[in-house]
């Protein structure tokens, strides 16, 4: 009884260590680029591409945890993943990593396309390499994270499509769009956090204010991105009024942000809003 507890306790530290959260996330805006490829679909095509990138980002998330052990170690926010390495030694979640991965890119490349296949290697690669060494030395760090965070509904969109053509060009600009706004959103109601860790984001490095206007920009910039997709024919008038309609509300919180007396919770409204928009326009695409 006492190993079946351990291994169990085991089990699940492995499993918060790929963040289960983070995959579901990135599932939800892949089914939206599967679905929005004009293509006939595919159960088991849908199905690989979903399990396929869910092992990859798993692995990504394991070895990014590796990575920002101590930094996490620092933070309120992340400080229970680095208590993770008390049950999972690194080396054993290193080698975890890399058989999530090599499970992954097989399974991409052996159901999907090579385009997808690829297109999922480089969020990969962005996310351990590029952000992780960004983040902590950049003030634009936050920017190189939103490009890895924009790649799972072009894998989605490839996928189905096998080919990169304005559709998915246009679904990587909308994500990365949504994702500068939220990813302020969390460091300044985390700011703190972000202070002691040494993470040099934009609210930390340049002040809340200027925070503020620039998340008002890249909301506009996203509804642009979604009325661009219409325009080129890919959704009809019922997506461009539900994501006007949902990006209005969160621009209207946005503008309140100037006058709000307490920043942290105006933040947090604003980083549930960004889930609520990227919902909404997700199931839009699906429905």
């Amino acid at each position: 009884m006492e190993k079946l507890s351990t291994f169990t306790f085991s089990a699940k530290a492995y499993c918060l260590l790929t963040k289960p959260g983070i995959i579901a996330g990135n599932l939800i805006t892949t089914a939206a680029g599967f679905f929005l490829a004009q293509q006939e679909k595919s159960v088991l095509l849908f199905l690989a591409a979903m399990c396929g990138l869910a092992c990859i980002i798993a692995s990504g998330c394991v070895l990014n945890n590796c990575i920002d052990r101590a930094a996490d170690a620092k933070m309120q926010r992340t400080k229970h993943r680095a208590r993770l390495f008390q049950q999972v030694s690194v080396q054993n979640a290193t080698a975890f990593a890399l058989l999530l991965g090599i499970l992954g890119t097989w399974c991409l490349f052996h159901f999907t396309n090579l385009i997808a296949t690829t297109v999922a290697l480089f969020g990969f690669f962005t996310y351990v390499a590029l952000y992780t060494y960004s983040k902590y030395r950049s003030v634009h760090g936050t920017l190189v994270g939103s490009v890895a965070g924009a790649v799972p509904p072009v894998v989605g969109y490839t996928a189905a499509s096998g080919t990169l053509d304005a559709g998915a060009w246009i679904l990587f600009l909308m994500l990365v769009l949504w994702q500068m706004p939220h990813f302020y959103a969390i460091a300044m109601y985390r700011h703190e956090d972000y202070e002691a860790a040494s993470i040099p984001v934009l609210p930390v490095q340049k002040g809340i204010r200027a925070a503020k206007v620039q998340m008002l920009g890249y909301i506009v910039g996203f509804v642009g991105a979604c009325w661009l997709l219409a325009w080129c024919g890919y959704v009809g008038a019922t997506f461009v009024v539900g994501s006007t309609l949902l990006s209005a509300l969160w621009f209207n919180l946005g503008v309140q942000g100037f006058w709000c007396k307490n920043d942290t919770v105006w933040a947090r409204k604003m980083f549930i809003c960004s889930l609520v928009v990227i919902l909404g326009v997700s199931g839009l695409i699906i429905l």
